[in-house]
């Protein structure tokens, strides 16, 4: 079967998979028929990610559970005793209905309501919402499965691609476009990325929620469709050496969070350095004046890679905005020495407002 009839029977018009708007002039899906030796990507292989998202959070869970919450047991992480919140209907409707934090007239009115005093009706929404803040256990757990995944993938694929003669000559990377043929390491690492993003888009609503929630929603959602469209363009080549760029700093974050969780403080200060490092030059140096230069300058333009282009930039936008958070806590925390805060952080009261509290409840 020629790929177009293969797409078609997909579901979708052909005039969706017009070879216009998929490849580049003139190129078109017959010059990718598949033999018994060579092989091409095939969208519906692309369906597989749906099962492999639901093994990956099974495989999370499994993880986090036997492997990530007995390391961090012997590794001192442990989670701090919080003051118990007393039952209150009318307090707790306001909570859930109307926002964690009441302005001075709600809480006049909820101490008239609950007959308590003012300053007990704020004790009790700031214990009602540390209550609701993440436990320090939770969110080890978390970095302990992306630090796991991000550093098996980016050490798999730099095995993958570091005897390709491509990955270290871009201009390489298009001769013959499209007919490259895939090979099936590549495709199963593509799918694993796909999954593995498509997993994460599905455990964001119980997973830690930091500052940068919609950050997070926009970048997932760029790299789904990114990888989803690459795949089906054979752009597999391209979309390696983006994955493989993004993959290197990632794994190296998820090792500071770690860190900062068992609160070995210069360890972690020298690593989120080196993050930093890492992460700057992959996503502000190599990415857009190298990777993404190339993309431009060596490759025809047509619809679909007028579409790359923009989630690309959009990405971009992205680094460009962590990259700032990242210089700034550098600067403010470990330069300044000033109070550590994550500028990606969940935590909303401060520790110390927490402890007082315990003492005044002894």
């Amino acid at each position: 079967l020629s790929v177009l009839t293969i797409l078609t029977k997909m579901g979708l018009s052909e005039g969706f998979w017009h070879h216009e708007y998929w490849l580049p002039p003139g190129a078109t899906w017959e010059d990718m028929k598949e033999s018994a030796d060579i092989h091409y990507p095939q969208p519906q292989d692309l369906l597989l990610c749906l099962p492999g998202a639901l093994l990956l959070i099974i495989v999370r869970c499994i993880f986090e559970r036997t492997v990530a919450l007995p390391l961090g047991r012997r590794l001192g992480v442990s989670d701090k005793l919080r003051p118990i919140v007393q039952p209150n209907a009318t307090l707790e409707g306001f909570y859930v209905l109307l926002g964690r934090t009441p302005k001075e007239g709600d809480l006049i009115s909820l101490a008239k309501q609950s007959d308590l005093p003012i300053k007990k009706v704020e004790t009790w929404f700031r214990h009602r919402r540390a209550q609701d803040r993440p436990r320090l256990m939770k969110k080890f757990c978390e970095a302990s499965w992306r630090f796991t995944f991000y550093f098996t993938s980016f050490f798999s694929g730099l095995a993958l691609l570091y005897d390709k003669p491509w990955f270290w000559d871009h201009t390489v990377c298009w001769l013959r476009f499209p007919q490259q043929p895939l090979p099936p390491a590549l495709g199963w690492f593509y799918l694993l990325e796909l999954s593995f993003y498509c997993s994460l888009v599905a455990t964001l609503p119980f997973d830690v929620k930091r500052k940068d929630f919609k950050e997070q929603i926009i970048h997932h959602i760029a790299t789904i469709t990114l990888i989803f469209v690459s795949y089906c363009a054979n752009l597999i080549r391209f979309g390696m050496i983006i994955m493989l760029v993004h993959d290197a700093s990632d794994y190296i974050l998820e090792l500071a969070k770690m860190l900062h969780y068992m609160k070995w403080k210069q360890v972690c200060e020298a690593v989120f350095i080196v993050f930093a490092v890492v992460f700057i030059i992959s996503r502000l140096v190599v990415f857009p004046l190298i990777t993404y230069y190339y993309f431009v300058t060596k490759f025809q333009l047509f619809l679909i890679s007028c579409l790359i282009n923009t989630f690309l930039m959009i990405l971009q936008l992205l680094h460009v905005f962590w990259s700032y958070l990242i210089i700034q806590m550098i600067f403010s925390v470990i330069l300044h020495g000033a109070k550590r805060k994550d500028a990606r952080s969940d935590t909303e009261e401060s520790d110390r407002s927490e402890a007082e509290d315990l003492a005044k409840n002894k």
